[in-house]
């Protein structure tokens, strides 16, 4: 393993973490990765629908990102990057189980009215009662993701989960902008028949991923890159000369 300067990953900017990784340096892929873990964790689990599928996926994604990453030239940011690799991943991964959700499908299912749920926009008071029911509240907002055709649940997830902008929507998952405000609207309506309108709040906490669980990818991830002697050693995180 060569070893490279001291330098602080965690003050460094996307470019300067991308140059380094793309020099081998694990310290700075370990910060692209903290980054975006809950985001792209949230991406995958979208696709997958299972926690412990969509950790698989994040990491065989930052393999496979690791592995391309000379060849990226910031055409776009590195994050909608590796959101484009982890759909790609766990697409793949849904194909060798089932067949892909047709639209001719989808449509016919909405036009029947039995589909799924819009997000209303307050969670009303803060009572004690409410904040002690935040939990379950939670896991019913999850169910109901899970439970929306795909191209309404990416979009879902996007937008009113991970609060990206409909121009980043529509670039991590390559379709119009005003396809993400069509599938979006269509997402909320079949959300509403489902949830309340004091849910809302609640959207940010879906799918966390943080803690240990984003520490073991992470680590486990790298600990993979070091035996296949794909990395450089880099010196504490003094900051950089």
């Amino acid at each position: 393993m060569r070893t490279l300067r001291r330098v602080d990953h965690e003050r460094l900017d996307e470019a300067e973490l991308v140059r380094l990784t793309q020099r081998g340096d694990g310290e700075a892929f370990r910060a692209i990765m903290q980054r975006g873990n809950q985001r792209l964790f949230r991406v995958a689990r979208g696709v997958v629908r299972d926690d412990v599928e969509a950790e698989d996926v994040l990491q065989e994604a930052y393999l496979r990102a690791f592995a391309a990453i000379e060849g990226f030239r910031g055409d776009a940011g590195v994050m909608t990057w590796l959101t484009r690799i982890v759909l790609n991943e766990a697409r793949g991964r849904l194909r060798k189980r089932r067949s892909m959700v047709g639209l001719d499908q989808i449509e016919a299912a909405q036009m029947d009215g039995t589909q799924v749920i819009p997000f209303p926009h307050a969670f009303g008071t803060t009572s004690p009662e409410a904040d002690a029911a935040r939990t379950q509240i939670r896991n019913l907002i999850e169910q109901a993701v899970d439970d929306l055709p795909e191209i309404f649940r990416m979009v879902l997830i996007m937008r009113d989960i991970q609060e990206c902008s409909i121009d980043e929507t529509a670039a991590n998952l390559g379709i119009k902008a005003q396809t993400v405000k069509t599938r979006l609207h269509r997402a909320r309506r079949l959300m509403r028949q489902a949830l309340d309108a004091r849910l809302a709040s609640t959207m940010v906490e879906a799918f966390p991923f943080m803690g240990a669980r984003c520490q073991r990818v992470t680590e486990t991830v790298l600990a993979r890159l070091e035996a296949a002697g794909q990395l450089i050693e880099t010196l504490g995180t003094s900051p950089a000369a």
